[in-house]
């Protein structure tokens, strides 16, 4: 893979071939997946539907990275559409589906899932509709051949839908790549927050070979990384920091807060060893926030790097400690977040087999699993 100067052999060799694929194929199985998404008229009427029904209730779940996509798109889907929208991961929904459902509440339950398998996905599915009178259900994933698109297909019900995407997007390799961006892009599209997609996928196409070489000289240098992003940059920036403590196999600490919170007690975290990443908002007023902080850090001197990652512009050159996102420009956050994601991606990756790693399956111990094990449904009384 040219990406990374080594062949498909020693990749196999090095355990990393299905998620090196995973995050270098994301541009094409984005365009892929929105091409398709364009000629499903049946479903742009099942969401306009849902979007006219008075009172609705949005609700974004999913588990773990699954989870982190609806807190990306939670506060633009809020602003697009004057909707309640929350995003409440499944594993809050099973464990107390009495505070996290309101049954006299119409509800669109969004669940996303890479593989529709684990076991809160399905439970959070079926707890909604025991719970909310009048409830509605989107499930967008991975797999054709999972609980979570069988149960759609089995019901008779115009009030429940799946959207299964491109199976190149069902990550074979242990984190979750490329279902969780196009998941996410196919979501922003449904409800209409992602008017810029095909400006999206063009920069993706123009960044993503730069990407292992902008990543490369932070690479086994820290201890810590701290991933800090806002509204719904935040959401990413969790996702961003869950990707490097799975990749490393929990060897390196690390932590995500919006840059505002960052001060109100996590920024005791930093230290000669930690690297900041500032993931840089494109809205004027969010990102004088943004460029508050980066200034204090640097001026701190207390981490060993503190890096802005994002769209430069007359506020921000390009210097030693700044990453530009080619194309970029006009990009909203939540259009921003899938290229963002590409450099923690990579980071993450390369971390790993400097580590000595296999990133296809980074668990030494074996505990952590692709899909979750061992989880108990219990019934509720």
């Amino acid at each position: 893979m040219p990406l990374l100067d080594m062949t498909d052999a020693e990749l196999e060799q090095r355990g990393a071939r299905w998620t090196v694929r995973e995050i270098a194929q994301q541009p094409a199985v984005w365009a892929e997946a929105l091409q398709a998404l364009a000629g499903d008229l049946d479903l742009r009427r099942f969401i306009d539907a849902q979007l006219a029904t008075p009172g609705l209730r949005i609700v974004l779940t999913g588990a773990g990275t699954s989870a982190f996509i609806g807190e990306c798109l939670a506060p633009a889907i809020g602003a697009a559409t004057g909707l309640r929208v929350e995003a409440i991961a499944t594993t809050d929904i099973v464990s107390g589906p009495g505070l996290c459902l309101a049954e006299g509440v119409p509800t669109l339950l969004v669940s996303f899932a890479r593989s529709g398998n684990s076991p809160e996905s399905v439970a959070a599915v079926q707890l909604a509709d025991r719970f909310v009178r009048d409830c509605r259900q989107l499930v967008i994933t991975c797999n054709a051949d999972g609980e979570l698109a069988r149960e759609m297909a089995r019901r008779d019900d115009a009030r429940c839908r799946a959207v299964v995407l491109p199976d190149a997007s069902h990550d074979r390799g242990f984190a979750m790549t490329s279902s969780f961006t196009t998941m996410l892009l196919v979501a922003a599209q449904c409800f209409g927050v992602a008017p810029h997609a095909d400006a999206l996928v063009a920069a993706a196409h123009r960044l993503m070979p730069q990407v292992p070489r902008l990543c490369a000289p932070w690479v086994g240098r820290f201890e810590r990384v701290v991933y800090l992003g806002s509204n719904e940059l935040k959401g990413l920036a969790r996702e961003a920091a869950l990707k490097l403590l799975e990749l490393s196999d929990g060897r390196i600490v690390s932590l995500f807060d919006s840059p505002l919170g960052f001060r109100h007690g996590p920024k005791t975290i930093v230290n000669g060893a930690t690297l900041v990443v500032i993931l840089l908002s494109s809205d004027p007023y969010t990102r004088k926030y943004d460029l508050d902080l980066l200034r204090e850090l640097r001026a701190d001197g207390r981490a060993g790097q503190v890096l802005a990652i994002g769209a430069l512009g007359e506020d921000l050159q390009a210097d030693g400690d700044t990453l530009d996102l080619p194309g970029a420009q006009g990009l909203t956050d939540l259009e921003l977040a899938p290229l963002h994601v590409l450099f923690a991606q990579w980071f993450a990756l390369q971390q790993s087999l400097a580590l000595g790693l296999t990133p296809d399956s980074p668990s030494v111990s074996g505990t952590v699993n692709r899909v979750v094990k061992g989880v108990t449904i219990h019934p509720v009384p």
